[in-house]
């Protein structure tokens, strides 16, 4: 099939053609922004998820639909070695001036009454600032002030901003976003498919789904390949046979492959320990017992995974991988 055509978008907070399976996250929003503009209290949003569920894009459709309320809307990212006190100045800076041409009192735009503020990986940014943010959306809270802050980042986040402030619980509605189930998954590959008159075989939605597992990114990224490979339409299961292994072979270099390289030796002795016991969060105990050492000597290694974001503890004592089927991919590599 025409390669030009070809309506799939697997990238890095890149929005898919068609944004299936979260219109429940969708929906919730839409009840922040209205109840806001009313003066009513409204807690602000922290997204949590793997990466390559689709976090980042929900933050930017979020910001879109701010942006069609006419909001002025800001948005940075936090970095562990970086304060967000200049990022969040350019932010405001960017939302007073999307509100400024059309506030009725321009001499008054320095208080810039409808603020939204949108933080990408939001676990990163460090623990003063983050205890100072929740500081400022308490106070805002409490005030009834227009702001809203839309936080994204790993599965712990929750307990990173309870760490900060006990009270974080109470400012934030957290949204678990996870892979999508077998209805959306379909959707998200036959609706932008039929409008290029394209359609699937029943066997090949099995196999796609099968090797994609839900995960929005994998969706993208297998449904592309198929599309280039498949003769003509309907897409079969044969054609996502002969499209797997190049699908994975780009996954390997572009999602997993990036970021393992980031880890050194030691690091990654440590995360193929982990991939061995299998896929489910493991206890740090499995880890050293299956490398043959004490645990508090694989601390570092564990604490610059963490850092790097290969890793997230998601209760004391158990980690886990923050990339799905990176468990898989290791147990793929040569030793």
């Amino acid at each position: 099939m025409d390669p030009v055509r070809n309506p799939y978008a697997p990238g890095a907070g890149q929005r898919p053609p068609e944004l299936a399976g979260r219109d429940r996250e969708i929906g919730q929003f839409e009840v922040v922004l209205e109840r806001v503009a009313r003066g009513r209290p409204e807690r602000s949003m922290v997204l949590t998820g793997l990466r390559g569920v689709g976090k980042t894009v929900l933050l930017n459709t979020f910001r879109s639909m701010a942006l069609q309320r006419l909001w002025g809307t800001g948005k940075i990212e936090g970095r562990p070695d970086q304060s967000i006190r200049r990022p969040v100045a350019g932010a405001l800076h960017m939302a007073v001036r999307e509100l400024a041409p059309r506030h009725r009192a321009p001499d008054r735009v320095e208080y810039f009454l409808g603020v939204l503020k949108a933080f990408a990986e939001m676990q990163d940014v460090p623990a003063a600032d983050v205890s100072a943010l929740c500081a400022a959306c308490h106070e805002l809270s409490q005030t009834g002030g227009p702001l809203i802050v839309v936080g994204a980042g790993l599965p712990h986040l929750p307990s990173v901003l309870s760490a900060s402030k006990s009270y974080s619980e109470r400012l934030f509605r957290y949204a678990r976003i996870d892979r999508l189930d077998r209805e959306a998954a379909d959707l998200a590959l036959l609706a932008p498919a039929q409008r290029e008159g394209v359609t699937f075989t029943a066997d090949a939605l099995d196999a796609l789904y099968a090797a994609a597992d839900g995960y929005p990114y994998f969706v993208q990224a297998y449904g592309k390949v198929t599309w280039d490979v498949a003769a003509a339409s309907p897409v079969t299961a044969r054609d996502v046979g002969v499209a797997a292994p190049e699908a994975e072979g780009e996954l390997a270099v572009g999602f997993f492959g990036s970021r393992y390289e980031r880890a050194t030796p030691a690091e990654r002795d440590y995360m193929r320990a982990m991939a061995a016991t299998g896929d489910d969060p493991v206890p740090t105990s499995v880890v050293a017992d299956e490398l043959g050492r004490k645990p508090a000597s694989l601390s570092p290694a564990r604490d610059a995974l963490i850092k790097k974001g290969l890793i997230y503890s998601s209760e004391r004592g158990l980690i886990a991988f923050t990339v799905p089927h990176f468990g898989k991919f290791l147990r793929s590599q040569p030793a």
